[in-house]
């Protein structure tokens, strides 16, 4: 090798040990070396810049934005309300996650699917009695397992499949093309976790719920022309709440306490819990709950439902409410806002939500439109603002949604379009039919995620040019001693490695290179080489840091380092072993 090589391979080490030593964000890692291979001359201009054309990447960022309109349509929440049921034991929860989270990774990026069920399996898991700790890294697991089933089910795979367009210059791979080996792969990782993970994995069940929590006094009402209405009490999923209860029903001026379970709701009822702001978000999410202003008809944020968010505002001292009671202060009109629950002092204020008088200090919960938060950084009236950004779903578009993904993965799956193109309209389908909005849209681009994986292909173009790949390539050669199947399990280990140190997509683009270049020297097939990179880049289980919804599921699991090793060390083997027999047992290695 020359200068350039050496030069390369210091740098791709250099770039390894800073993201396992340090706490730099993999992405101005990444950037860092791309800025040195371009001012060092060891790339021009388009090969740096390169991976930010690159059609995986943008197939990628198009994928965020559908499944944006997902999240933001309640449309998650629409199937996995309707598969979760009520389960009887921990592996009975299992079964019932399994299902609706693999199959929902398989047609969409896996982060966002678990950005969206951490809330409502945190909520379901109390309100099933089942220690969260049960249940969160079975969810990311599931969720990674899934992704491994379609090539737009990570973004790991489509990044693999744009790489390997752009370098052998052949069409890539089709939306099942790993599916034969995703799915088996899937049931096993499944099959394990359901034998050996209720025992494995801790308890760390919070025995007292209101521990450290505000607890509210909240009003709601049933929308009147809504699904809840005609529903009993238990039908509508209010009963058996955690964390938050159902304390009375306000009907036509008239106050119906200790509710029982068979009660018809009506609409315009008032619904008054007891609860914290957590569980209350999770309450506003239910299609047919409205927000209930003061001494008004419900309001139904109809066509502005989607601008509204919840706020959580400290009265201040100076505030001109102060001493008044919520119903005369006038509040929907003097701050664009509604008052949703009222806390004094961590504990929630006894009475009507009306007729409480406010004082100082106390904490509301507000929905209120995006501008209240910035309108308050300038006057005196509320103390420490936080927007809890949680966006009120568009329920009435949640099947437009489905549709709009059944008809990316048709289009893509049957060959009527390439998968970027079927991305492409899908995303630009989703905001035109107001599925999500374009600042939704915005922030569902994970920017870091997006950066580091086009800064990446830089490095990955400096080790082919530069000779590097094949080197390293030669080493593996001579370690195999022309043994293909060695070659093969070689390949998984070394991704498998590396993607626990590094981000997932980071080791799949630095060892495809190198992986094409062995097997253009040895005369093998690309194909199973290929599938082994996909898989053990997507399957890190034995850290929090190697896959982005491990590390999600990190606090709200409320983990130690420790509980990923005790338990993705052994699925790592489990999955490895399935990987490599079904793809030595299904693939040729030699080329015809």
């Amino acid at each position: 090798m020359e200068w350039q090589g050496w030069f390369s391979l210091i740098m791709t080490v250099a770039a390894l040990s800073t993201l396992v030593l340090t706490r730099l964000k993999p992405h101005l890692v990444m950037f860092g070396v791309l800025t040195v291979l371009l001012v060092s001359g060891v790339l021009d201009a388009n090969e740096a810049l390169g991976g930010f054309s690159n059609s995986g990447l943008i197939t990628v960022a198009a994928m965020f934005i559908i499944a944006a309109g997902l999240h933001s349509t309640g449309g998650i929440d629409l199937m996995v309300n309707g598969l979760l049921g009520r389960p009887s034991s921990v592996r009975t929860a299992l079964l019932r996650i399994f299902a609706p989270v693999s199959l929902m990774s398989g047609f969409l990026n896996n982060t966002p699917v678990v950005a969206t069920l951490i809330p409502a399996l945190n909520s379901w898991g109390r309100k099933m009695d089942i220690p969260v700790s049960k249940l969160m890294i079975p969810l990311s697991y599931t969720a990674i397992l899934g992704g491994t089933l379609t090539m737009i089910g990570t973004s790991t795979n489509l990044i693999v499949n744009g790489q390997y367009q752009s370098m052998t210059g052949e069409e890539g791979f089709s939306l099942f093309s790993i599916t034969l080996i995703g799915l088996p792969v899937a049931l096993v990782g499944m099959l394990f976790m359901f034998l050996f993970f209720p025992r494995m994995l801790p308890d760390r069940t919070e025995r007292n719920p209101f521990s450290n929590l505000k607890e509210f006094t909240l009003e709601v009402a049933v929308a009147h022309d809504g699904p809840l209405v005609g529903k009993s009490i238990q039908e509508a999923g209010l009963r058996h709440l955690k964390r938050i209860f159902l304390v009375e029903i306000e009907r036509q001026g008239h106050i119906l306490g200790a509710v029982d379970s068979g009660e018809i709701l009506r609409g315009g009822d008032r619904l008054v819990f007891a609860g914290n702001t957590e569980a209350i978000s999770d309450l506003l999410r239910i299609n047919g709950i409205v927000a209930s202003a003061e001494n008004e008809h419900p309001v139904v944020m109809s066509k502005n439902v989607a601008e509204r968010r919840l706020v959580e505002a400290v009265v201040s001292p100076h505030c001109a409410v102060v001493g008044r009671r919520i119903r005369d202060a006038q509040f929907r009109d003097r701050y664009g806002a509604v008052v949703m629950a009222v806390a004094r002092g961590g504990e929630r204020v006894e009475g009507n939500l009306g007729s409480i008088r406010l004082e100082a200090g106390d904490t509301l919960l507000l929905e209120a439109r995006p501008a209240f938060v910035s309108r308050q950084r300038y006057n005196k009236d509320f103390l420490l603002v936080n927007d809890l950004n949680q966006e009120a779903p568009r329920h009435d578009r949640a099947y437009t949604a489905w549709a709009i993904l059944l008809g990316v993965v048709l289009a893509a799956g049957i060959g009527i379009t390439s998968m970027l193109n079927a991305a492409l309209l899908g995303a630009g389908a989703m905001i035109l039919t107001r599925c999500c909005s374009m600042a939704q849209a915005e922030k569902s681009l994970d920017l870091p995620v997006i950066l580091t994986i086009a800064a990446s292909f830089a490095l990955g173009v400096a080790l082919e040019k530069t000779g590097v790949a094949a080197f390293i390539a030669n080493g593996l050669l001579d370690i195999a001693d022309n043994r293909p199947w060695l070659l093969l399990v070689l390949t998984y280990l070394l991704v498998s490695v590396f993607t626990e140190m590094i981000t997932n997509n980071a080791a799949a683009i630095l060892t495809l290179p190198i992986v094409l270049n062995m097997t253009e020297q040895a005369s093998l097939n690309h194909e199973p080489f290929v599938f082994a990179i996909m898989i053990a880049a997507s399957a890190s289980f034995a850290t929090p840091l190697g896959y982005q919804t491990n590390l999600m599921v990190y606090g709200p699991g409320g983990y130690r380092f420790s509980d990923f090793l005790k338990v993705g060390l052994p699925m790592n083997v489990v999955v490895g072993a399935t990987t490599l027999a079904i793809l030595l047992l299904g693939w040729p290695l030699t080329q015809a």
